[in-house]
């Protein structure tokens, strides 16, 4: 899976491959409309479903093995959970009365979250469990919001030695009231999953002689109590008259309750492989994001690999942790067949 690149919008090859490796293992597999590739096992009427992604950020990361750890793009986010999901339900099997579901979505690195947001109108599982690195012995319970600002302002070009601000001027004073906002909300809110974070993503000017124009991005990470929306009308009050303010890849902040079926089937993996659970709180954004606030179902996220080094270029996943997660999910997904979701 990681020698297939597969950056979001081109994970055809990689889903192919997939539907393939499924089937061999006893899954009913295709490529949905949306291009997710999905496997199933059983057909009971409840629904299991393992949400993982397909897509990488941009970056080749060579692929290797050195001193037992898997190098390359996508191993820790998230080829290494979907192929731990792969994996540990054909170890199971299926379940009686259960339906049992391994997706590979795309596009879960956009911010258009295609596949995600396609099984919306066609799924409504009992249980989810979304493939994320947590490390093998962490289950993740909650996921910032998102909200990203594409700010442009045009304006005729000034003398340099004149007493008008330059566009690119503006655009920093109004970056730096972005910043002043941000930091007089999070004023005495010590942990991080409570904070609102900005970060300038982008910035770049140009110039024909006769007007200059500025345009920025900027990303904000959305803690619980605030919505995308809130911050939207926050920011829009210092945008300059001339400039413009466009918004996208806007998700709420989700956390999901610690006492649930797919928590303690978690937790029982966890513990069968001799590890002692931990929680986390993400400050980033997931297919969580997506789907836990429209299904309403027991959900967590859970998957191998050291989050803090999604997206860098030493990206790397520890093999024996993998094998690890496998025997989790092994013993996670025969718990879960007994549980009642609650719903």
């Amino acid at each position: 899976m990681v020698s297939i690149p597969s950056p979001s919008g081109r994970e055809e090859e990689l889903a192919g491959f997939l539907v393939r490796a499924m089937a061999r293992r006893g899954f009913r597999a295709w490529v949905d409309e949306a291009g997710n590739a999905i496997g199933e096992l059983g057909d009971g009427p409840e629904e299991i479903l393992l949400l993982g992604h397909m897509d990488t950020v941009a970056g080749a990361v060579p692929v290797e093995i050195v001193d037992g750890a898997l190098y390359g793009r996508g191993s820790v986010d998230a080829k290494g959970s979907l192929a731990a999901f792969i994996e540990a339900a054909a170890r199971v099997g299926a379940l009686a009365g259960k339906r049992l579901v391994v997706v590979g979505a795309v596009e879960e690195e956009s911010a258009s979250s295609r596949g995600a947001r396609h099984l919306l109108a066609h799924r409504q599982p009992a249980m989810v469990i979304v493939g994320e690195p947590s490390g093998w012995d962490r289950i993740t319970l909650g996921y910032k919001g998102r909200l990203l600002a594409e700010f442009s302002l045009e304006q005729p070009a000034a003398h340099s030695a004149g007493p008008e601000r330059t566009a690119c001027e503006r655009a920093v004073a109004f970056w730096e009231a972005v910043q002043d906002s941000a930091a007089l909300y999070n004023s005495g809110r010590e942990r991080h999953f409570d904070t609102l974070d900005a970060s300038l993503r982008a910035i770049r000017s140009s110039s024909d002689g006769l007007r200059e124009r500025v345009e920025a991005v900027i990303a904000f990470r959305i803690p619980p109590g605030l919505d995308p929306g809130a911050v939207q009308q926050a920011i829009d009050r210092f945008c300059p008259q001339e400039g413009r303010l466009r918004f996208r890849g806007a998700e709420v902040p989700f956390r999901a309750p610690k006492n649930t079926p797919v928590v303690r089937a978690l937790l029982a993996g966890i513990r069968a492989a001799g590890g002692r659970p931990a929680f986390s709180l993400k400050t980033g954004t997931s297919d969580m994001n997506v789907v836990g606030p429209v299904w309403g179902c027991p959900i967590a996220a859970y998957g191998p690999g050291d989050s803090a080094l999604d997206h860098t270029p030493d990206e790397h996943l520890d093999l024996a942790e993998y094998e690890k997660s496998i025997a989790v999910l092994v013993e996670a997904l025969r718990h879960m067949q007994a549980a009642d979701s609650g719903r």
